[in-house]
């Protein structure tokens, strides 16, 4: 485990090296520190996140951190895209170290997001974690899912009611033309903008 987290460290290092608008920000942990921040489970599970959409859960917050072509083709309802390249930029600050908010990234898969997380940690952020799975597990959990049999316990179907919730949102913010996704969204920044103060 240590080994597969000394690599991903080096290849940020890498990474970082190359990301615009890097140069005037550092890592505010030490590499060790990062390491054992990094050892610690920091996932949620699909089902969770499933959870937090079908809530609107005000204590979550999800970045999606694929590039804003992939994120306008489908998202999960309620998140918002911050590119992987743009992380490093001075105008996410406050949308990554929000003050008793759960910040989860997720990508794909769970390599772009597991950088993120690591990255976001390093620059001293908290309550960052990842999705795990991404959203292949997404799919594949929550949009796939089926019942099947003919006999459900109670905690299956609450799990299977759950994502059936999750699935309907998610088709339904993904059904949305793009001009109409974009009143949303833009509508959601204008809100977050007169909630943190501004205009």
């Amino acid at each position: 485990m240590r080994v597969k987290i000394s690599v991903l460290l080096v290849g940020l290092g890498v990474l970082l090296a190359f990301i615009p608008g890097g140069a005037g920000k550092s890592f505010r942990l030490r590499p060790s520190e990062l390491v054992g921040k990094a050892a610690v489970d920091n996932y949620f599970t699909v089902d969770e996140v499933a959870r937090f959409v079908n809530t609107e859960d005000s204590t979550v917050q999800l970045i999606d951190v694929r590039n804003a072509a992939e994120f306008r083709f489908c998202n999960i309802p309620g998140s918002v895209n911050i590119p992987f390249e743009n992380l490093t930029e001075t105008g996410w600050e406050s949308a990554l170290n929000r003050e008793n908010v759960r910040t989860i990234f997720y990508s794909n898969d769970d390599l772009l997001a597991s950088m993120a997380q690591t990255i976001a940690t390093g620059m001293g952020n908290e309550n960052v974690f990842v999705m795990k799975g991404g959203l292949n597990e997404w799919f594949q959990t929550v949009m796939f899912s089926e019942f099947s049999g003919e006999t459900i316990t109670a905690r299956e179907n609450a799990l299977f009611e759950n994502r059936f919730r999750a699935r309907a949102a998610f088709n339904q913010m993904n059904s949305l033309p793009d001009s109409l996704k974009n009143k949303y969204f833009d509508a959601k920044r204008l809100q977050r903008k007169k909630l943190d103060g501004g205009c």
